[in-house]
C-alpha cells in the first residue's frame, strides 16, 4: 500500500528550531517524529512512501534515504530550485505537492494515505481503511473534536448524520466556526482526488481541495476515531507533547535507552555516579553524557546525547540539544537549548547565546577553551 508524507512546509511556528532542521526532523525524545509516522505506517501494511520536501530537504532525504533500514521503500518529491548555488524553497502546496508526484509518475494508482509530517500518533490506520472503502468515499478526513477556543488552529468541518462533510473552513475564528471537529491532517484518498487538483500551481488541501469537493457533492466523508494526536503546531508543543510523553501521559510509547532507576531513562556510555546527583524523574539522558557530582535535573526533562551537565547547574523542565555544555553556574527552568538558541517555550521568546553573552554558562562541548 502507498502513502504521501507531508514535509516541505517551512515550519514558521516552530522557530527557530526550523531555522536548522525542517519540522518534520523535530525530535520527539530523540527520535524524529516523522520516524514514528514511518513505523506506524509499516505496522499497518504500508511499503511505499512518498515524501514531499522543500526546506531543509537534505535532512529529511540524508536520515531515511530509501527507507530500506525502516522496512519501507521511500523516495523524494522535491520543491524548489538552485539560485546562485542555494538551494531555494518552493513548496507548491499540500495538495499541489500530490499532483506534481502524480504528473510525474502516476504513482498514486490505488487507495492512498496522506499525513502531515508534524504530528505523533496511533491511529489504527487498517480501521479507518476500512470505514473509508465501506463508504466508497472519494476522501476521507480524520476528525477529532478540539476545544472551540482552538478551533482557529484548525480545518474545522460540519457533518451530516452520515458523517459527510457539508462544509470546511479553514481555520476560522471561533465564533465563526461550523463546530469543533477538527481536521489532524490524516487523509484517505482514491485516484479520482487528481481530477479536482489543477497541474503546476500552488494548491492547499484544507483551503482549496476540501472546499471544491464540498462545492462539487464528490464523496467525501470524517472518520471520527479514538487515538492519540500530539500535534506539534508550535513551540509550545514541543515542550507541551514531550512532557506527556516523558510523564507517563502516552499510552503506548516507547522511551528509548534504558530505565536505570524508576522514571529515569539513558542511553549507553554515561558517566552519572547516582549517588552524588539530584536527579528528579522523568529525565531521558542521552548517550555519552556525562552528570558531574553535585548537579541537578529535575524533570520532566532531556538531556541530548554527549552533553555535559557540571557540578552546581540545575537544570529544571528543559529540553537541551545534543553536545551542550551547562555550566556550573547554569541555573534555568522551562528552556529548550536549541543550536545556538535559548528558547522560552511559554512565552515564544529566545536569546541568541553568544549575542547574550551566556557561553559562561551555556556552551557547545565540542568548542575548544
Amino acid at each position: 500500500m502507498k502513502a504521501m508524507i507531508l514535509g516541505a512546509g517551512k515550519g514558521t511556528r516552530v522557530q527557530p528550531i526550523t531555522h536548522e532542521i525542517p519540522k518534520p526532523m523535530i525530535p520527539l525524545v530523540r527520535k524524529p517524529v516523522m520516524a514514528y509516522l514511518v513505523d506506524l505506517l509499516k505496522k499497518h501494511g504500508v511499503d511505499e512512501i512518498m515524501v514531499n520536501t522543500s526546506h531543509l530537504a537534505p535532512i529529511i532525504e540524508n536520515y531515511f534515504r530509501d527507507g530500506e533500514q525502516f522496512g519501507v521503500s521511500m523516495a523524494y518529491s522535491y520543491e524548489g530550485y538552485i539560485k546562485d548555488g542555494v538551494a531555494v524553497s518552493a513548496a507548491v502546496g499540500s495538495a499541489g505537492g500530490m499532483k506534481k508526484i502524480q504528473d510525474f509518475s502516476g504513482f498514486f494508482d490505488e487507495t492512498f494515505i496522506v499525513l502531515c509530517g508534524d504530528a505523533w500518533i496511533d491511529l489504527d490506520i487498517s480501521k479507518a481503511l476500512e470505514i473509508h472503502r465501506k463508504r466508497q468515499a472519494v476522501a476521507s478526513v480524520i476528525v477529532r473534536e478540539v476545544p472551540t477556543a482552538e478551533v482557529f488552529k484548525y480545518g474545522i468541518v460540519e457533518l451530516d448524520a452520515d458523517g459527510r462533510i457539508l462544509q470546511f473552513q479553514e481555520k476560522p475564528a471561533p465564533e465563526h466556526a461550523v463546530s469543533n471537529i477538527a481536521n489532524t491532517g490524516i487523509y484517505i484518498f482514491e485516484p479520482q482526488i487528481f481530477d479536482y487538483i489543477p497541474s503546476d500551481v500552488a494548491y492547499d488541501i484544507g483551503g482549496e481541495l476540501f472546499p471544491k469537493l464540498v462545492k462539487e457533492g464528490i464523496p467525501f466523508f470524517a472518520i471520527n476515531l479514538p487515538f492519540q494526536w500530539l500535534d506539534i503546531g508550535n513551540i509550545q508543543d514541543v515542550w507541551t507533547v514531550t512532557s506527556k510523553v516523558l510523564s507517563g501521559e502516552v499510552a503506548g510509547f516507547k522511551m528509548p535507552g534504558k530505565e536505570v532507576m524508576p522514571g529515569i531513562y539513558t542511553g549507553i556510555n554515561t558517566s552519572i555516579h547516582f549517588e552524588d546527583v539530584n536527579i528528579v524523574p522523568p529525565v531521558y539522558i542521552g548517550g555519552s553524557s556525562r552528570v558531574e557530582a553535585g548537579a541537578t535535573i529535575i524533570g520532566p526533562a532531556v538531556i541530548g546525547a554527549n552533553c555535559v551537565v557540571e557540578s552546581g547547574a540545575m537544570i529544571k523542565n528543559c529540553i537541551v540539544e545534543d553536545y551542550t555544555r551547562l555550566s556550573s553556574l547554569a541555573n534555568l527552568e522551562g528552556k529548550i537549548i536549541f543550536g545556538s538558541k535559548c528558547i522560552d517555550p511559554i512565552l515564544e521568546t529566545q536569546v541568541d547565546i553568544a549575542e547574550a553573552r551566556l557561553e559562561y554558562m551555556i556552551a557547545d562541548v565540542r568548542k575548544s577553551e
